[in-house]
């Protein structure tokens, strides 16, 4: 029997490449001779880089690396990215919430209006000056809400206020905004090929925008949240000016605090993350054969069928394995009234790996022994229904 392992991470508990060791142990136990393929997954948000060095990294198709820029509060920080096998090319893998990320303690000790996401920029630059042409970007996690501006002041564009003043690429400075200078933006840009990973598709302002929607996690107050979405807008009117190029109503433009904006104003295109992920691990080429392909997340709900991981590796499953290929969904929740719209894309049933009433946080201290007692469970079930062999008299 060949099984596939392909969850994303049971945030807040375990990373994606914990929950597949805890679900081999377990399937071990009923399958000890089954071959199980280990393919951690990832949306573009946290954990998008793990993900990819993981899967590449054995055949020596993935390199992780640190640099030095700045996080969202402005300080010197290291930040992990990746250099991969891409074709005839190499590429950046980069995971701004590595850099700007909203667990991160000294990002968050600033005030939200104050927070840049410079170091985003800083980072593409430095690749660009080692010869690096083609970039994915994993947009989530993050903890700013300047529309990009940050990224786009660490490649060269300038914002002024009053008297020609700079101004700081950050909410409370963009509020004083009066003029956007593209004439020094990075020229090398021009020669890039930019694929945005992400399951946010919000546009950049409005009801359904970066401020409206994401902010009050990041530290908007609620009677800021109009102001905030107002200074946005108008710089992103001044910025489109500038540039010549309209990005603020575009799929994803309010991604990571508006980085889903800036980006796709330099032309950077916008992919799902998920599907993006599962290619650049060789997810499909893992389900070749397969029997069996266990998914999961922290919680799953109707949301899940709107391109998150589970689905997106359910998907790719489906096409690429054999024809008695089972999806299963084993997650730290399952919403019963979502599960009728879950079993069709997850033929293998939806379970949780919680067995009764259990405090939130003892479920996440035991995601690992939960998860591997699921597993072995299912194993033991699909083991008693495989058919008895056949034999003959000869």
């Amino acid at each position: 029997m060949k099984i596939v392992l392909a969850p994303d991470s049971f945030k807040g508990s375990l990373a994606a490449d914990r929950v597949c060791a805890a679900l081999e142990g377990g399937l071990r136990r009923a399958l000890p001779n089954a071959e199980i393929v280990k393919r951690p997954m990832a949306d573009g948000g946290e954990g998008t880089l793990d993900a990819v060095v993981t899967a590449l990294a054995a055949s020596g198709g993935a390199r992780r690396k640190q640099a030095l820029v700045k996080n969202a509060a402005g300080q010197s920080a290291e930040a992990a990215y990746a250099l991969i096998k891409h074709g005839i090319y190499e590429a950046a893998v980069i995971e701004v919430a590595q850099v700007v990320g909203i667990e991160d303690a000294h990002n968050m000790a600033v005030p939200v209006g104050e927070r840049s996401s410079y170091g985003v920029g800083e980072l593409i630059r430095l690749l660009l000056a080692e010869g690096i042409r083609h970039f994915f970007v994993g947009l989530g996690g993050t903890c700013t809400n300047d529309g990009g501006a940050g990224l786009l002041a660490a490649l060269g564009v300038k914002f002024t206020g009053t008297f020609r003043r700079e101004i700081a690429p950050s909410p409370n400075g963009l509020a004083k905004l009066i003029s956007v200078d593209v004439t020094g933006l990075d020229a090398r840009l021009a020669e890039c090929e930019i694929t945005l990973l992400s399951d946010v598709n919000n546009p950049l302002v409005g009801e359904c925008g970066a401020t409206a929607i994401f902010g009050r996690q990041k530290g908007v107050a609620a009677h800021e949240i109009s102001n905030v979405d107002a200074v946005i807008d108008a710089y992103a009117d001044r910025l489109e000016a500038a540039l010549q190029r309209h990005a603020k109503a575009k799929p994803g433009a309010g991604a990571a605090g508006g980085l889903g904006y800036a980006l796709q104003l330099l032309g950077a295109r916008f992919e799902s993350g998920a599907h993006t992920v599962a290619r650049l691990i060789g997810l499909a080429d893992a389900c070749n054969g397969a029997d069996w392909l266990i998914t999961g997340e922290g919680r799953s709900d109707a949301q899940t069928l709107l391109g998150k991981t589970p689905f997106a590796a359910a998907q790719i499953a489906r096409e690429n394995g054999n024809a008695w290929l089972k999806a299963t969904l084993i997650s730290g929740g399952v919403d019963a009234a979502s599960l009728e719209a879950l079993n069709p894309v997850f033929n293998g049933g939806c379970f949780s790996i919680v067995p009764g009433p259990m405090a939130l946080d003892q479920a996440i201290i035991r995601a690992p022994e939960l998860l591997s007692n699921a597993a072995e469970q299912l194993a033991r079930l699909l083991v008693g229904n495989a058919p008895e062999p056949v034999t003959t008299n000869t």
